[in-house]
């Protein structure tokens, strides 16, 4: 990957909606240069999705997130890629990561209900026949996302002297 299309990528992580015309502009290039550049990274996948990060807690919702710890038993000549494979199609599934360590795969979920979550831990990912074992691990209250602080100064508790 080139220097420009490494720069556009760092304006556009810090904000999605940042205009062709400004990233020229910061960058000193010329607005086409840069909108081709967008479209060749859309195009070839190097960008998959513009989103946008919501701060649950200011909207009152109460839906639930979980970090789901999964041990497997990889496919021979497949390895782990069928089994995660298999576990995103689920619509409940946000994102699932391969990891090192002591569990293989980290499944990031989201439900409306505590019941909804272990619901589809217990009936549809821990009876899978690759899946060995399941941890779960409930998100209770998110401090930090995508790099942003989603805590409010006003809201930090004060230091409890003994």
């Amino acid at each position: 990957m080139n220097k420009l299309y490494s720069s556009i990528l760092s304006i556009l992580k810090e904000d999605g909606r940042t205009p062709a015309s400004t990233i020229a502009v910061m960058l000193n290039k010329p607005e086409s240069e840069i909108k081709k550049a967008i479209a060749d990274m859309e195009k070839s996948g190097v960008i998959a999705k513009y989103t946008v990060l919501v701060n649950e807690d200011k909207l009152g919702d109460d839906g639930v997130q979980a970090l789901i710890e999964v041990k497997v038993s990889p496919q021979f000549s497949h390895g782990f890629d069928s089994i995660a494979e298999d576990i995103y199609q689920f619509d409940e599934v946000k994102s699932v990561y391969l990891m090192s360590g002591a569990y293989d795969l980290a499944v990031f979920i989201e439900g409306k209900t505590l019941r909804e979550v272990a619901g589809f831990v217990s009936e549809k990912l821990s009876v899978m026949d690759k899946v060995l074992s399941t941890a779960t691990h409930f998100i209770l209250k998110k401090y930090k996302a995508e790099g942003v602080v989603l805590q409010d100064e006003k809201q930090k508790r004060l230091a409890v002297n003994p």
